[in-house]
């Protein structure tokens, strides 16, 4: 398996201001671009820059979008790679891949973008199989996160932040939760996606207690739904 096949390479354009974020969360993200767009002016005082990032929480609450909003901020390339894709039988191989990795993004001094990080970060001595061999991929973690250059950034995502090893977790400078949305934010979140559809179809039944992904999937069904409906009464009338 090339591992460099696994990679990514998002050229979406996401901006900070297109993700519905509650405000101290914005703000941490404000202040991290910030650093690293003055980096060498923090460096002269001997300041460091936080550049290893934890997004925890529910599914479909904007992780990865937060992400490329990131590197496109900072003009930065991001290399996303979804570790439930990369973990192999053979748990020596699976540290292999993941140091050719984390070594090109820091060549690049690219955004490194790593999904479902407990895939490979669960807490040493909780699998019964291949203790040794997860020890030793936690381990190689260890080193490369705390190796990783400054000028680069490492991001990771986790729906489950309580199965990763603490001596992970304590790598990150910041670690953020994202929550299933309010009923006040979705309503936020519907009204800007249905704003660029005529007034019929904005009138959709709105879910609420669910993810701004399941929102989207949920209005955009009923969207098109009503569309159809549309179409297929003006057909009617054509042939009538």
């Amino acid at each position: 398996m090339n591992v460099f096949d696994l990679i990514i390479n998002d050229k979406e354009k996401v901006s900070l201001a297109d993700i519905f974020l509650d405000e101290a969360n914005r703000q941490k993200f404000v202040q991290l671009i910030k650093e690293h767009n003055y980096i060498d002016e923090l460096y002269k005082y001997g300041l460091p820059v936080n550049n290893k990032i934890l997004l925890q929480g529910s599914s479909g609450c904007g992780k990865t979008m937060t992400a490329k909003a990131i590197a496109n901020a900072l003009g930065k390339n991001i290399l996303i790679l979804n570790l439930s894709n990369i973990v192999c039988s053979r748990i020596g191989e699976t540290s292999q891949n993941i140091k050719q990795v984390f070594e090109k993004a820091g060549r690049e001094k690219a955004v490194l973008f790593l999904d479902e990080f407990d895939q490979i970060g669960k807490a040493r001595g909780e699998d019964d199989k291949d203790v040794g061999e997860m020890r030793r991929l936690v381990n190689t973690l260890i080193q490369l996160i705390d190796y990783y250059p400054e000028k680069s950034l490492l991001i990771c995502a986790t729906n489950h932040p309580e199965i990763i090893d603490m001596a992970l977790i304590r790598r990150f400078q910041l670690r953020i939760n994202f929550e299933m949305p309010s009923p006040e934010i979705l309503d936020e979140y519907y009204n800007k996606l249905l704003s660029g559809f005529p007034k019929e179809m904005q009138q959709v039944k709105r879910k609420y207690g669910i993810s701004f992904a399941e929102a989207k999937d949920h209005a955009l069904t009923l969207v098109k739904a009503t569309l159809i409906s549309e179409l297929e009464a003006k057909q009617k009338r054509v042939e009538a």
